[in-house]
């Protein structure tokens, strides 16, 4: 396991690195969106808590200090210490005053003739993520109005305005949980303008107030320059997040690939959920604009996804041809592709003007545009994806089901309480990890992982808050496995995610039937903190934490028995089975049966030859008492038997795999049938060597 790429955010602190089994990789450095404001003169941070009201209380040659209490109330933090936090070099010559909207508009609103993607401009802040995944949010009633609740109730009343409190009520999504976060209406201004995100209309202040809630969920404003736009969309929504790397899966050049993508973009788009996008920089190219109006380092939000038909009039709803188009939006509210479907680009003569009014095509410098889906994928680098998951028990729209669970990496001298084993590359530690049990109960069955560390942005002013790295590996097991996995080479792995050091990682594979554990950990060992994961499948997985190593010591043990061995069984295969039916076939299974428990294989379709691919594990009170395999044919009237082997399965018996042929059963079970079977077991004495 190698390290195959660094992305870093600039002057933010935070830097990435991704890991995987593969060999080493390099690439660009990815701008996760930093993103500095318009025009981008100069780097400003503010480094002010802003959890509550502020006052200035002193002026120094070298900097503007600040004080304040935190306010107490429905907040996030209940804490009411007090701080100092000086201001970066550039405000030196600028007297920032915190005011109150009434100070800055005559008329002050939350909204202005509703919510838009076009009321986002970035401040002076490098936050452009953060604008980018606003934007995006606008788009989604359903959505905004949670972050936002009682919207109508928050609003301004000029006929009472008695009623005004001069508090803002916000909701986040917070590792897990909704937490409500309150904040009051001061907000930092230069000259009477406010420095942050604002608004087109002087007098609507819905997104700098969001912004100010959001900048005390992380600790302060500073706090907001450099991040990623997918980490503020899951705050915003609970969605999973998914990091598409452009240039490694090819899409600029594999028509396939690039087909398979817009496919599901579109998907994500049409199902409620929020992408958005970025071009790598360099630290020396980071807001540069390119020649074609796109700008490098910076976060853009995609507004639409569509499949647009080409043609005039009628004819364009008989005609197949389509062009697949993307829509965008720059955060600074200007600069814009100019590129082929750009605002007045020539290729919009193609399109008919039903089609164009139904797409809102503009000409004008507002920030957002339309590209062809092929110069997307040249051009961009990075997209996260970010779905809305639908667990909806009545929905027309594709549903899934939820496994969530809250877990951590903690340390223990004693190695089966350890739970801080390092990533695989640590053979000896690394299943003393946490261990996460699913099943998969279709024949085929996409499955969607996503791994969530705590956000360490509130530790950033304190010169903190670098991400842990971590990934997680996934294991087919025993289909009877009910305990910890203690030994590697008795297993198979199937998946393995990029071990990298941001908030989320993804997977999205498709799994056979069977049973799985899922193992997340730290790259290196000893490392510690908590995280969340959840499992999303088409049919509920029975995902359970593993915390028990062995079969349980109880009171009637004494009595009934305990276990004095532990033994695998993996069946590979069968060749030569016996015909079953009128055309030559058969659609065998294995029954493996051990004590009086039973473990039966998938149907294995119209074949002679199977490859049953099938594990078992059993604790074993009786280890002298033999183990069966048998062999069914599958028969929608009653099954054939097909054979056989009687399995000792004892400590002396050779680990390695074998090939046995198939017998009778009862009395004459010396007897062969037709057919072998390809299997291997191991036994032993120590529960917790398997």
């Amino acid at each position: 396991m190698l390290p195959v790429s660094a992305q870093g955010f600039q002057d933010g602190g935070l830097y990435k690195q991704s890991y995987t089994h593969s060999q080493l990789r390099h690439s660009g450095p990815r701008a996760v969106g930093r993103g500095s404001p318009e025009p981008p003169q100069t780097d400003t941070k503010l480094g002010v808590e802003i959890l509550g009201e502020v006052r200035q209380v002193q002026a120094t040659e070298n900097c503007f200090l600040y004080r304040h209490q935190r306010w107490e109330g429905r907040t996030h933090s209940s804490s009411a210490e007090v701080q100092e936090v000086k201001l970066n070099d550039v405000l030196l010559t600028r007297l920032v005053e915190w005011k109150r909207p009434k100070e800055i508009s005559d008329d002050p609103h939350l909204f202005v003739e509703g919510i838009s993607a076009h009321d986002l401009n970035q401040g002076t802040l490098g936050n452009c993520w953060f604008v980018a995944a606003c934007s995006c949010l606008t788009l989604k009633p359903s959505l905004w109005q949670k972050v936002i609740p009682d919207w109508k109730e928050q609003e301004w009343d000029s006929k009472h305005p008695e009623n005004y409190a001069g508090i803002f009520h916000f909701q986040f999504w917070l590792f897990g949980e909704w937490v409500d976060v309150v904040v009051d209406d001061r907000l930092p201004t230069i000259n009477g303008e406010l420095i942050y995100c604002h608004s087109k209309l002087n007098n609507e202040f819905w997104s700098a107030l969001l912004e100010k809630a959001y900048a005390k969920l992380s600790g302060c404003y500073e706090s907001l320059d450099g991040g990623n736009t997918g980490d503020a969309v899951v705050d915003f929504t609970g969605a999973v997040s998914e990091a598409i790397d452009l240039v490694g899966g090819k899409y600029a050049t594999d028509l396939s690939e690039q087909l398979r993508l817009f496919e599901d973009l579109l998907k994500v788009y049409e199902r409620g959920g929020i992408i958005s996008c970025s071009i790598r920089a360099s630290p020396a190219e980071i807001e540069a604009r390119m020649d074609c109006g796109l700008v490098k380092g910076h976060a853009y939000s995609v507004t639409a996804v569509r499949k647009a038909r080409l043609g005039h009039g009628l004819m364009a709803y008989f005609k197949s041809e389509k062009v697949f188009l993307i829509r965008m939006r720059n955060p600074w509210g200007k600069t814009e592709w100019n590129g082929a479907w750009s605002d007045s680009s020539e290729q919009w003569q193609k399109v008919g003007s039903m089609e164009r009014e139904a797409m809102e095509i503009t000409v004008e410098d507002d920030g957002e545009f339309w590209m062809a889906f092929d110069d997307w994928c040249t051009y961009f680098t990075d997209a996260d994806l970010c779905r809305i998951i639908n667990t909806s028990l009545l929905s027309l729209d594709k549903t899934w089901h939820e496994a969530k669970h809250m877990g951590s990496w903690t340390k223990h001298a004693e190695p089966l309480f350890n739970r801080c084993g390092g990533c695989l590359n640590n053979r000896e530690t690394f299943l003393q990890n946490p261990q996460y049990l699913f099943n998969v109960t279709k024949e085929l069955d996409e499955v969607l992982i996503s791994l969530q560390q705590q956000d360490m942005k509130i530790h950033r002013s304190v010169g903190q808050g670098e991400n842990l790295t971590m990934g997680f590996v996934i294991f087919e097991v025993e289909l009877n496995r009910k305990y910890r996995m203690h030994d590697l080479l008795t297993q198979k792995s199937v998946a393995t995610s990029t071990y990298i050091n941001a908030r989320t990682v993804f997977m999205r594979t498709v799994l056979r039937k069977g049973r799985y554990i899922i193992i997340p950990s730290t790259f290196t060992p000893q490392v510690l903190g908590e995280f969340m994961i959840r499992i999303y499948t088409d049919v509920d997985s029975d995902c359970r934490d593993l915390t028990v190593d062995k079969p349980r010591v109880r009171c009637w043990s004494s009595f009934l028995g305990y276990p004095q061995a532990v033994t695998q069984i993996y069946i590979h295969a069968a060749e030569g089975l016996e015909n079953q039916d009128s055309s030559g076939g058969a659609d065998p299974y294995v029954v493996i049966t051990c004590e009086g428990s039973t473990v039966r294989s998938t149907v294995q379709k119209d074949t002679l030859e199977p490859k049953f691919d099938t594990r078992a594990i059993f604790y074993r009170k009786k280890p002298r008492k033999p183990i069966t395999v048998q062999v069914w044919n599958s028969n929608a009237v009653q099954d054939q038997f097909m054979g056989q082997v009687v399995l000792a399965a004892s400590l002396k018996d050779p680990t390695d795999p074998q090939k046995l042929q198939l017998r009778k059963r009862g009395p004459e079970m010396a007897d062969e049938m037709p057919g072998t079977i390809s299997l291997r077991v191991i036994t032993s004495s120590q529960l917790t060597d398997m």
